[in-house]
């Protein structure tokens, strides 16, 4: 049978780790080991079932993998409700029942005269105008009933809400309380009336007033469970209308319920004016009375629909995580049930489906329907007096109506939110189609909060400035629609302005939802400015969001004259070079970091002109930390510019190498290798002279050195290029010979350039440095063979072997690798702008951690790369701000201990190619390095993360990045918030066990510090770029680095050094603990030990005080002073 196809199928589907047949089995359980289940033979070849069989067709067809399926599962598992806690809301809901019917009656009375509430509650209701007709008395109500997902089974943790309808008697209306919110005081004077009532009971662990999806005209009350169980569940009350009170016909959107001069408290009403339609405060009151049909309509939806329930869940997660799902004007829970069912009715969903294609379908749609153009309604009969679609249109801005054909269950969204939905839908179904993301993960297990998800965010500090613009903006008749809720009345208001004067530079303009929290019965209700503030966020496109024009109409257009009023002074006429005279707006900004600022500009401009909100409202997030990769002066840019200017002069000295006369061997490339050559360096160098005077020269060879008074010489960074030679049969096969004729190179190099383009050189053994446009380039002379050449070795026989080895190693990294990668990242920067400056934000915060010695430059910028090439669920980054806050949640919730961080560079990966990566990362996990990064050239090795970080680095970088983050995000959102950002780059000194203060006048980048330094020292140039016949600067001069050296070749068994080469007044020092354990006494072992006794025996322990002094000794001149922090080593 061994080479029968049974034998193979069955060699394939042995369950992982189960012994083949006839071969020995694994011995019976390890403790916590999976065994694998024994069957019989006739089970193992027993056919599958249909339902098995239907199954794998299902997860072939629809889901990526089996493993999409069972992560759905799961999750569904962890959000639907148990079957206990189902039993102890229902007992919960019957004693409410039953308390309801015993609360007293109460006499009638005006609906003004309040006092015969008692002290202990108040009315849940803002009564502005006070003054109102009508009689309220209470009576208890005629029935209660569960509406909404609880009964459909489709409400999911963390929050469950249950509602509940409570029906008000008939007798305690009148005829005209369809006006001027007598309706909705009565309502909330009811619910007052129960709440003051159940305060008293036992049963309750609290009794609480809060707004419908935040709407002040509906109140409801939320009643929690006694002790343990009150985080279980939250009952929420509505109180509705007894069926048949009000006549539909008065409610239809274009009819008027509230008058203006009840409103405007005017005695009488001004002749002949007519009444402007109330079409939001009327669906206010045709929402309560249409629950128990929606409840009817949804549950007909849902019998013998299993995928619906599974589908609702998942689309809950979905919106919860957007932060879609609360909140005035969300889409809520009830509202994407509605819309399953519409589809279900327009046969785009068959009640045959799972929950993911429910989930599927439903994306599907939004992504591809906007409501706010073509709306979609659920009433199937067309009754000829029923309002048409256009009629809501023209009332609302989002429309979708409900099966009565009266109301609009998107009455308050408004279309910006619609918009952000439906893009997020686009954008859902994209990574749903791409094989390559983990679709899973990305959709329902990723949140998406503003600041991440936007590339600028700004808020509105003071919500009650919205009042002065409903006056600006001659919103009054809005404003009594919306019974007096200026914030819901501006803002759609507000949104459009923006949207329109960004037009073309942002793919989306968002707010967030305004939200009132709960409050106690006792408590005043919260005020419309109760919102806090506003949070809007700008999507761009990276192409012309920057743009510093505005081109408006020709002048002599009737559009010209619109453009002026909207752009108001800023508008002026401007001739083009086409000869057309145009209406035009120029924005003031002469750097890129301030052209990224152009929207801030307009959105200030605007809301100033048009709405009355003053500049000091508007606290703008979009560049604030930006200034941590600023020098120098506040005005000039973040170092794009000298960025660009670096390369530029590169590309000029790479064509002069390639066009060298009179070398033996033409060169065949020149390729950068410094981080400054793919724009991630984090201060990019700037053209320098010396100033003779600071140093001291040696005339014999045209050199400077650093003069021992002055304080040292600003630091000139080297830029290092790789020249590599063509091949030839001339080349030495010996790696001796081979750095000889490197070196001749060098010398060749140094001098062909001086006589064909007269530039300073000083050329050396390993390099050529020169001069250049106030650089200073290091040219590296490279020969294709030479790695293969240093991996020979003869065995003790005689026989040729190749193996890696360390200096092999090194040089292929440097000549090979690294220009690859500079190459491939600088390709990346052309894509997206803002690459390079979030990687030097990334790297500052890196360095400011005093990590940056454990964790190497082109890890960073890989990890940077990550978040462009993969950005998945949000866009790419278009600041640099958002770019770093979504690299500080990279490194703190990435898994690097189960996961390889795959960066698709130039896309050189196929998802065959990722697979086999993931699954050879997790068979050799343990031999591999803790951060484990995969590159189209590198997928095996992680090249740049061999050696560091350690697990204990890795560990500390997480918490940084999460505390840093959590603290950040807290700043960002708090616009009241005084506090400095760069708080993060800050770092807790007082973890270490020895600090040495250095001495700043010895710090060459001392001005590059996170906090500027007060006074800093003449460093010896001057910024110049023109300079051609000079003496030799000095090159690479870091005293502190050289110190560092000395610290860990002589103490690196003893601790750790941590330092922030951007300027860092201080090293930090962390003793290592396995070094103050007291060893056997050796004399080979005794360097900074001293001999104690312990136990009658000799051994020897650290000398800390001789250690310290050491530390001052060899740092003279640079340590000012040594501070030992603890008393760790004391044994």
């Amino acid at each position: 049978m061994a080479g029968s196809p049974e034998a193979a199928a069955q060699g394939r589907d042995a369950p992982a780790g189960a012994a083949p047949r006839g071969g020995k089995r694994a011995a019976p359980g390890e403790a916590g080991a999976l065994q694998p289940a024994k069957l019989s033979r006739a089970e193992l070849y027993k056919p599958p079932t249909s339902e098995e069989l239907s199954q794998l067709k299902e997860t072939e067809d629809l889901f990526h993998s089996s493993l999409l399926r069972l992560q759905i599962e799961e999750l569904l598992k962890e959000v639907t409700l148990k079957d206990t806690k189902k039993k102890k809301i229902d007992a919960f809901l019957h004693e409410i029942n039953s308390l309801l019917g015993a609360i007293p009656e109460t006499p009638e009375t005006e609906l003004t005269d309040q006092a015969w509430l008692p002290k202990g509650v108040q009315v849940p209701f803002l009564q502005v105008p006070f003054s109102v007709k009508g009689k309220f008395r209470f009576v208890p109500p005629t029935e209660l009933k569960v509406v909404g997902s609880y009964l459909l089974g489709t409400c999911i943790k963390p929050e469950i809400n249950v509602d509940v309808a409570v029906t008000m008697p008939r007798e305690i209306f009148q005829d005209k309380d369809n006006l001027n919110q007598r309706y909705h005081r009565k309502r909330a004077l009811y619910l007052a009336h129960i709440a003051q009532q159940f305060s008293k009971e036992k049963l309750f662990g609290s009794v609480k007033f809060a707004y419908m999806n935040s709407n002040h005209l509906k109140p409801i009350l939320l009643l929690r469970p006694q002790g343990k169980d009150e985080k279980m569940v939250t009952v929420r009350l509505h109180a509705c209308p007894a069926p048949g009170l009000f006549k539909p016909s008065r409610f239809y959107p274009s009819k008027n319920n509230v008058r203006t001069a009840w409103f405007m408290e005017q005695s009488t009403p001004k002749e002949g004016a007519p009444e402007p339609p109330t079409p939001h405060y009327n669906n206010s009151i045709l929402c309560d009375t249409v629950l128990l049909s929606h409840l009817h309509f949804l549950s007909s939806a849902a019998t013998d629909f299993p995928g619906m329930k599974d589908g609702l869940a998942l689309l809950k997660v979905w919106l919860n995580q957007r932060q879609l799902s609360k909140g005035l004007g969300c889409f809520s829970g009830f509202l994407v049930s509605m819309l399953v069912a519409y589809l279900l009715m327009k046969r785009k969903i068959v009640k045959m489906m799972s929950g993911y294609q429910v989930l599927r379908s439903t994306l599907q749609f939004l992504a591809t329907t906007d409501l706010s153009v073509t709306g979609i309604t659920l009433a199937k009969d067309v009754d000829a007096s029923l309002p048409v679609l256009d009629d809501f249109h023209q009332a609302f801005e989002v429309v979708f109506v409900d099966p009565s054909g009266l109301v609009n269950l998107c009455a308050d969204m408004t279309a910006s939110k619609y918009h952000q939905v439906q893009f997020e839908a686009k954008r859902s179904m994209e990574i749903l189609d791409d094989q390559m993301v983990d679709g899973f993960q990305v959709l329902l297990m990723t949140a998406k909060p503003m600041l991440r998800a936007f590339d600028h965010v700004f808020h509105l500090k003071h919500a009650s400035k919205l009042q002065g613009a409903c006056k600006k903006m001659q919103l009054l008749n809005e404003l009594m629609d919306r019974g007096g809720n200026y914030v819901a009345t501006a803002l759609p208001f507000v949104v459009s302005l923006l949207a329109r004067g960004l037009a073309g530079r942002v793919l989306l303009v968002a707010h967030s939802l305004p939200q009132i929290p709960e409050w106690s019965i006792d408590a005043e209700p919260p005020k419309h400015k109760d919102v806090g503030p506003l949070t809007f966020g700008l999507l761009f496109v990276p192409e012309f969001a920057a743009s510093t024009l505005e081109k408006g109409p020709q002048a002599d257009h009737p559009e010209a004259l619109d453009f002026r009023t909207f752009w108001g002074e800023k508008s002026e006429l401007r001739r083009f070079q086409d000869g057309s005279i145009c209406e035009a707006v120029v924005w003031e900004a002469d750097t890129i970091c301030q052209k990224r600022l152009i929207p801030e500009q307009i959105v200030r401009h605007l809301l100033k002109l048009h709405a009355d909100i003053p500049e000091s409202s508007i606290c703008y997030n979009g560049a604030l930390l930006e200034s941590v990769i600023r020098t120098g002066q506040k005005e000039s840019g973040t170092g794009e510019e000298a960025m660009v200017s670096v390369v530029c002069s590169y590309d000029d000295l790479s064509r002069k190498l390639w066009n060298l006369k009179g070398l033996p061997l033409t060169v065949t490339a020149v390729q950068g290798v410094h981080p400054a050559l793919r724009y991630t360096d984090v201060f990019p160098p700037i053209p320098m002279k010396p100033i003779y005077s600071f140093h001291t020269r040696i005339r014999t060879k045209h050199l400077l050195l650093p003069s021992e008074e002055k304080p040292c010489p600003a630091y000139i960074a080297p830029l290092k290029i790789i020249c590599h030679m063509e091949g030839s049969g001339q080349w030495p096969q010996d790696k001796e010979a081979i750095k000889r004729i490197k070196a001749a190179f060098h010398l060749q190099l140094a001098e062909l350039l001086q006589q064909q383009h007269q530039l300073v050189c000083r050329p050396a053994v390993t390099h050529t440095d020169v001069y250049k446009d106030g650089y200073v380039f290091r040219l590296q002379v490279a020969y294709h063979r030479e790695p293969l050449i240093l991996r020979e070795v003869v065995t003790p026989e005689g026989m040729l072997k190749y193996q890696d080895t360390e200096e092999s190693r090194q040089l292929e990294l440097e000549t090979l690798h690294l220009p690859y990668l500079t190459s491939s990242l600088h390709g990346l920067q052309q894509q997206h702008p803002v690459f390079g400056s979030t990687c030097r934000l990334a790297k500052r915060w890196v360095c400011a951690q005093l990590l940056s010695d454990n964790i190497s430059e082109e890890c960073v910028d890989l990890l940077v790369a990550f978040l462009f090439l993969h950005p998945a669920p949000f866009t790419p980054p278009s600041s640099p701000q958002v770019g770093f806050l979504r690299f500080l949640d990279l490194l703190a919730t990435f898994d690097w201990k189960n996961n390889p961080l795959i960066v698709n560079l130039n896309a050189g990966l196929t998802e065959a190619d990722c697979t086999e990566i993931k699954n050879k990362f997790v068979a050799a996990r343990s031999r591999l390095p803790v951060m484990f990064i995969a590159t189209p050239k590198d997928r095996w090795s992680s090249m740049w993360t061999q050696e560091r970080p350690s697990v204990q680095i890795l560990q500390r970088l997480l918490v940084l990045a999460s505390e840093s983050l959590r603290a950040l995000e807290m700043q960002l959102m708090d616009p009241q918030n005084s506090q400095d950002v760069k708080m993060v780059f800050r770092p807790p000194l007082d973890f270490y066990d020895v600090l040495i203060h250095l001495n700043p006048n010895q710090i060459p980048r001392h001005l590059e510090s996170v906090d500027q330094p007060l006074k800093s020292f003449s460093r010896g140039v001057v910024k110049n770029s023109t300079a051609v016949k000079i003496l030799f600067p000095v090159v690479d001069y870091d005293p502190v680095q050289c110190y560092l050296q000395e610290l860990r070749d002589a103490f690196s068994d003893l601790a750790l050094f941590f330092y922030d080469k951007h300027g860092g007044e201080v090293i930090a020092v962390l003793w290592k603990p396995l070094s103050f354990q007291p060893q056997p006494f050796k004399v080979s072992s005794m360097k900074g030990r001293m001999v104690t006794t312990l136990n009658n025996e000799l051994v020897c322990v650290p000398n800390v005080e001789a250690i310290l002094e050491d530390f001052k000794v060899l740092g003279e001149g640079l340590v000012k002073s040594v501070e030992a922090h603890t008393e760790k080593w004391t044994i």
